[in-house]
């Protein structure tokens, strides 16, 4: 694995590293930890499968839930069908 140098910087009272493309990580959490030499670990966290249906249910806009509701009030004619 390749070695690239960052910035650190401060945000708000926190510390933070800023993260190079090669090194993007596909998720919202992570998980960090000290090795006992000192060097910082982070590990993904993977997000629970009830969070990201939510965050997909939130990115919906309300013209999108209107056509919906649209489409749900607009019932399909009766059918005819054969009897048994």
């Amino acid at each position: 694995m390749s070695n690239l140098t960052t910035r650190v910087f401060n945000n708000g009272n926190s510390q933070a590293v800023r993260i190079p493309q090669a090194f993007k990580l596909d998720t919202a959490q992570v998980e960090i930890s000290r090795s006992e030499n000192g060097d910082l670990v982070i590990h993904p966290v993977k997000q629970k499968i009830g969070d990201l249906l939510m965050l997909a249910l939130s990115k919906f806009d309300d013209n999108f839930i209107a056509a919906l509701e649209e489409d749900r009030n607009d019932s399909l004619p009766m059918q005819d069908r054969v009897g048994l």
